[in-house]
């Protein structure tokens, strides 16, 4: 879950004006890293072998 102190640490680099569609973006962003972040804490990550396997099964 995305924190107040995240979220303010996300836009501080922001120009002084900004679309709200750029702010949704780095949001998702952010906590898409973060969901990746907790699932390789949680071992929850495929070997490089699984994934040239599921690579495969998607470019055909």
């Amino acid at each position: 879950m995305l924190t107040k102190d995240k979220l303010l640490d996300s836009i501080k680099d922001f120009p002084t004006e900004f679309s709200i569609d750029e702010l949704v973006e780095r949001l998702l962003f952010v906590q898409k890293i973060e969901n990746g972040i907790k699932q390789g804490e949680h071992g929850e990550t495929y070997t490089t072998d699984e994934l040239k396997g599921k690579l495969a099964k998607w470019l055909q």
